[in-house]
């Protein structure tokens, strides 16, 4: 059954898509703003593996009312991606043709490595009305759960993706006050050998899955040496060990 939320008299417009941060996971981390628009969309759209798997579908499944339209965005990994994101917009755009609504599904933030702006270049250009509605973003609810502020007073704060090469992550580390290194995966391995090198280790976070049941998060240094990490996980530094001394 789906969650109370009140009521918005700040409806969707007809013919227009809409790209909904639905949060990190948890699904009461949806805005009311981004709920009040999926009650009313006439399609909802959402990224999803090959397997039919959408993570962001499972996190708003309790607020979907029934009888929506959906399109599954299915990603084909390995593959390049322009084609199906090509595919995706003239399907959603004959929908906005039509005067339909299409709310779609976006983890985290849309617009903070968000798989949505690339539906937004695509549909914006065609000239179709697309409007953004920003989420809780993963890095907000990892910091949230550890407990741990992500920069405070002057301090510059790096978003650092981890497949950057070891030397452009050294590099990028080496004179940052506060860190979030992003899209661990396959990857953690060299960005953990980096940390250690730079004696950053005992002032590093880890966590997967924030938010979720199955969340997991321990001081980077306690991790086993042969520690794997899923893509959606991340470490949070900061040189001062806490950002409020």
């Amino acid at each position: 059954m789906s969650a109370e939320f009140p009521a918005s008299d700040n409806l969707p417009v007809a013919g227009t898509a809409y790209g909904l941060g639905i949060g990190p996971g948890e699904p009461d981390l949806i805005t009311l703003k981004a709920y009040n628009i999926l009650q009313k969309a006439d399609v909802i759209a959402y990224p999803a593996l090959e397997d039919g798997v959408s993570l962001a579908r499972q996190i708003v499944d309790p607020h979907i009312p029934e009888g929506r339209i959906e399109i599954a965005i299915r990603i084909e990994m390995g593959k390049p991606a322009d084609p199906i994101y090509d595919a995706a917009a003239i399907e959603i755009g004959k929908h906005l043709a039509d005067g339909k609504t299409v709310a779609v599904l976006c983890e985290g933030d849309p617009f903070f490595y968000g798989s949505f702006m690339y539906l937004f270049g695509r549909l914006a250009e065609a000239g179709h009305p697309v409007k953004t509605v920003p989420g809780v973003s993963s890095m907000m609810a990892c910091a949230a759960q550890l407990g741990a502020p992500l920069a405070a007073k002057n301090d510059v704060l790096q978003v650092i993706p981890g497949p950057l090469d070891a030397d452009r992550l050294r590099e990028q580390l080496a004179k940052t006050d506060a860190a979030a290194i992003i899209k661990l995966g396959r990857h953690f391995a060299k960005v953990r050998g980096v940390i250690n090198e730079l004696g950053l280790t005992d002032r590093a976070r880890y966590i997967e899955r924030a938010t979720l049941e199955t969340q997991k998060m321990v001081p980077l240094g306690e991790l086993p040496a042969d520690a794997k990490a899923p893509y959606f996980s991340m470490i949070l530094i900061h040189r001062r060990g806490d950002a409020w001394r």
